[in-house]
């Protein structure tokens, strides 16, 4: 029992001191974590933007083909009344 004992309170040690991180290490570490968050946030951002820009496009498409759409039949209606007329002057 006192070797489990032992080797139990080297490990705790030897844990500890890995813990213990120079001022330097922890600069470091903190650095790097702030890089990768903003990478992330730049990720993220981007992605936002080019939802976006796709949601405008989609959108313009549409209006464009709904104006076509209506300029389309607009025509068509037209020329209908003009059909019309002229078959009403045949009369």
């Amino acid at each position: 029992m006192k070797t489990t004992t032992i080797l139990a309170i080297a490990i705790g040690l030897g844990s500890l001191a890995a813990c213990n991180k120079s001022p330097q290490q922890q600069a470091a570490d903190n650095y790097e974590a702030n890089a990768d968050n903003a990478a992330d946030q730049m990720e993220a951002n981007v992605d936002n933007a080019a939802d976006q820009m796709t949601a405008n496009a989609d959108n313009a498409s549409d209006a464009m083909k709904a104006a076509a759409d209506n300029k389309s039949d607009a025509m068509k209606n037209a020329a209908d009344n003009t059909a019309d007329a002229m078959k009403n002057k045949t009369k």
